[in-house]
């Protein structure tokens, strides 16, 4: 909603006497800017309370008391009854007296206004509550009318860049330049701040840098994600060449890079919803997450579904509430969340063992991802697919669901190459295709862990790494793919015909056979699959 469309539907209740509105939003002096030029065009006094100074006049050139006796909420609604004025009534901070967090709203605070709601529509005055924090009490639902202003527009962020710009010309005179391309970057990346955090980060930047930087700015949201008990900011610093393989995922991600620009906007594209990573563990589905947000450069939020539930009855759904527009505060951004499956698992049970309170967090959930107009790009991880219900792979809910498999032979070759040059080695000091032979059947973090230990042992013997090192871990690691070789097949079975495969190389690949020792039969014919790796 643009800020003249904001002010024009608060000019329209005004004058059409709704007796009670709440405005809910954190900038005193943004609301009171536009108040005083609704009020002017409606020839209406504005006054404000404060639990501090009473009642003041603030269409002055300066603001003057009225009735600085009228402190209590009482006092103040006897005041406005009283009055005879063709005015507007500015409440501030006014929720501690509607109940809140274990406390019961003041019957006698709420029955007044009650009683208010008949005179006031037969007047020309209007109450307004200004609040960061929405209180209402069941009685007067039907009686408040809720404005959300809690996030600045488009527009007001320009309008505070410009102020910006303007000020460090007359101050500093230096000479500040934005392309139109580079303004939206920095105003999309300061989407979510309010217009006074906004004016603060722009500053800061300008003493940072000696320009608008998008990454100070975006760095600046870390505060906003820390206050919340929930929502997790992660530094990512993986690189996309740190992910072997999956170049069908790549591929796609690449071609949305550019998703979130006006640009795209213009061209008639829908910004990007999610997507669903199914796979075997240690498959790379957290670190592709990680680099998403560093090659798209926006803020990756990790979402803790363990910290969602609550012992309150209502405080899982009100965090999990939270949490999400939380996220669409910061937006545009990406929401992380981890083996999603374990954070629903106690839909099955809901409604024995928790009175229904998963089902209920998991349907606002499933709410939010269909009808979210925000840009918000969620990231959800799975391991197990028996555990996540029907509805939430329906489509709509995620733009595309990908199959991340074992890595074949020449992405597991890739994976060492990426692991030994993150490590500071030479790769080309090392067989990789014979560690990729021995290796099949690892996954990705099978194969980084196998490089651990190796360096472990080499570094407890005074030398450098050498093959023989890795070699001897890998003959010693039984990876996950035996461990867990009816589960994984059963995945792979599934997403034959339901995922996207997010290598290019669509041929399922078999599982090896198990260690000798280990006490497990070989697969039936079955549980055999196609292989793409050498035999």
């Amino acid at each position: 909603m643009k800020l003249a469309d904001r002010e024009r539907e608060l000019e329209v209740l005004i004058r059409a006497k709704y007796p009670l509105i709440y405005i809910l939003s954190w900038e005193e002096r943004r609301v009171e800017s536009m108040l005083f030029r609704v009020a002017a065009r409606l020839n209406k006094r504005l006054y404000a309370w404060t639990v501090t100074g009473g009642v003041i006049a603030i269409d002055t050139v300066r603001p003057t008391e009225v009735d600085p006796g009228a402190r209590s909420a009482l006092q103040v609604l006897d005041h406005v009854e009283s009055s005879r004025e063709a005015a507007v009534y500015l409440l501030k901070d006014f929720h501690p007296f509607l109940g809140g967090d274990h406390v019961s709203p003041d019957p006698a605070v709420v029955r007044k206004l009650r009683d208010l709601v008949r005179p006031l529509k037969e007047s020309q005055k209007t109450v307004l509550f200004l609040s960061p924090i929405l209180r209402l009490p069941v009685e007067m639902e039907k009686d408040v009318t809720l404005l959300d202003y809690s996030l600045p527009t488009m527009e007001e962020l320009k309008e505070a860049l410009d102020r910006i710009v303007r000020s460090v010309r007359s101050q500093s005179g230096l000479r500040v330049k934005l392309s139109a391309d580079e303004q939206e970057q920095v105003l999309q990346a300061a989407r979510g701040l309010t217009v006074s955090e906004a004016e603060n980060v722009f500053a800061k930047s300008i003493v940072m840098t000696h320009a608008f930087d998008s990454q100070v700015i975006v760095a600046e949201k870390k505060q906003l994600i820390r206050k919340s008990n929930i929502l997790e900011y992660y530094e990512a610093a993986e690189e996309m060449d740190y992910v072997g393989g999956m170049d069908e995922l790549k591929a796609w991600l690449d071609k949305r890079r550019l998703a979130f620009t006006e640009r795209a906007r213009e061209f008639g594209l829908p910004e990007p919803r999610g997507l669903l990573l199914l796979g075997v563990q240690g498959g790379g589905k957290s670190l592709i997450a990680k680099a998403v947000s560093t090659v798209w450069k926006l803020p990756l939020l990790r979402l803790d579904m363990g910290r969602v539930f609550r012992e309150l009855v209502g405080a899982s759904e009100e965090s999990m509430r939270m949490a999400l527009q939380m996220a669409e505060t910061v937006a545009p951004a990406i929401l992380w969340i981890d083996e999603i499956e374990k954070g629903l698992s106690g839909l099955a049970s809901s409604g024995r063992s928790d009175a229904g309170t998963a089902a209920r967090v998991f349907g606002s959930f499933l709410v939010w991802m269909q009808e979210k107009t925000a840009p918000v790009f969620v990231i959800a991880t799975s391991n197990d697919i028996t555990s996540l219900p029907p509805e939430l792979m329906r489509k709509g809910r995620f733009d595309e669901i990908f199959f991340i498999d074992l890595p074949n032979f020449e992405e597991r070759q890739e994976i060492f190459f990426i692991h030994l040059h993150k490590r500071q080695w030479d790769p080309g000091e090392f067989d990789l295709v014979r560690l990729a032979r021995e290796s099949e059947g690892f996954s990705g973090a099978e194969i980084e862990q196998a490089i651990i230990a190796g360096l472990y042992d080499a570094f407890e013997a005074e030398r450098g790494l050498i093959e023989e090192d890795l070699l001897r871990n890998i003959e010693q690691s039984v990876p996950l793919s035996q461990t867990m070789r009816e589960p994984i097949t059963a995945l792979r079975n599934w997403a034959r015909t339901h995922a996207r495969p997010a290598s290019s190389d669509p041929v399922i690949r078999r599982i090896p056979p198990p260690s000798p020792g280990t006490g497990e039969a070989s697969p039936g014919n079955g549980e055999a699959l196609a292989s793409t790796d050498e035999v």
